[in-house]
């Protein structure tokens, strides 16, 4: 029986090449800066977004924790869609790590729009409000479905935040998901965005790190907090350059991430058991059931495919650099006869 594993873009193996590319990495000591393969990540990271400076983490929760630390004050309050990774799955950390409040928006599928944001800022100098100080967005979406912002969509959300002094972060933690899907460029981002945190254990499918996108001040800071954290890695390298393989190998493969996602959710669509399929743009699939779904979730583990509940009667599928045409073809004939 074949297996696919459907949890999460996360649950990939390093690539012969990418596993080259770490056993040859020249290696020193972080902290000190002197680790020659993560400098040269962070370099290259910061480059293609077209930002000053970048910082490599164990983690895309540490980078966002790390952005939300530099770009408030306790007391402070920051914006973010109901939906959002940074308020849902990162531990509380932003009360924790941050001791800031968090104003929750409903957004369409997660995706915000500056009409939605400039009545939730509070008045400046009301002791009664925190500040707001920070407006955070996701792309892609987790819990939209992987749906994605424009360009277009962001400029005025980045045109309000400079007008009213506000910090603008991007979760980015599948960014170059929704940059195959759009067709936008990632060098344009920088100009929007005071911190960008980019995953490479996700779609990429590095075994480990995130990097946070920043200006030189703000990545100089980015590092104390670091180290209060926990996260100063010594020898990093060897996992850096798994970072930068991925970026130079894994990005254009996407495309075909997000093409047997769509195949998968087409034929959802028509199984009688499925109640709804969201709209498919990039390598999540969310569809509901019409019974539990962790019933379902666990007639499709008899079969070999792994997937996980988001709720009671909803599924998620993740499509991945170890999934391969075969599997999807296996998929599609279960999804067929379940």
């Amino acid at each position: 029986m074949m297996t696919v594993d459907l949890r999460s873009d996360t649950v990939t193996k390093p690539t012969p090449g990418m596993l080259e590319a770490m056993w040859s990495a020249k290696v020193g000591d972080d902290v000190f800066g002197e680790d020659e393969s993560v400098n040269e990540l962070e370099a290259k990271a910061a480059a293609m977004f077209g930002m000053e400076a970048a910082i490599f983490c164990p983690s895309g929760t540490m980078t966002n924790q790390i952005a939300i630390k530099c770009f408030t004050q306790p007391l402070d309050e920051l914006i973010a869609d109901q939906t959002a990774h940074v308020y849902r799955y990162e531990g509380g950390g932003i009360a924790f790590n941050s001791a800031v409040s968090t104003r929750l928006l409903n957004g369409y599928r997660g995706i915000l729009t500056a009409e939605m944001i400039e009545p939730e800022i509070n008045a400046v100098g009301n002791i009664h409000y925190p500040n707001t100080s920070l407006v955070v967005l996701e792309n892609t979406v987790n819990k939209g479905g992987g749906s994605c912002y424009t360009l277009d969509q962001i400029e005025p959300i980045a045109a309000l935040c400079k007008r009213r002094n506000l910090k603008l972060h991007l979760d980015g933690a599948r960014i170059f998901n929704a940059l195959a899907h759009t067709g936008d460029k990632a060098v344009d981002y920088g100009k929007y965005f005071d911190g960008i945190s980019v995953c490479l254990s996700k779609g990429l499918g590095t075994p480990v790190g995130s990097v946070l996108l920043a200006s030189k001040n703000t990545i100089t800071y980015a590092r104390r907090i670091r180290k209060v954290l926990g996260g100063g890695m010594r020898q990093a390298g060897f996992l850096a350059a798994a970072g930068s393989y991925a970026l130079d190998h894994h990005v254009e493969r996407l495309k075909i991430d997000h093409i047997h996602a769509q195949i998968l959710a087409d034929e959802l669509a028509k199984c009688t058991w499925v109640t709804n399929v969201m709209p498919t743009e990039t390598n999540i699939v969310l569809f509901d059931t019409e019974g539990p779904a962790d019933a379902v979730v666990a007639k499709l583990l008899s079969k070999g495919i792994k997937a996980g509940c988001t709720d009671t009667k909803r599924i998620r599928f993740v499509t991945h650099l170890d999934i391969h045409p075969e599997q999807i073809e296996y998929t599609v004939q279960v999804l067929k006869n379940l």
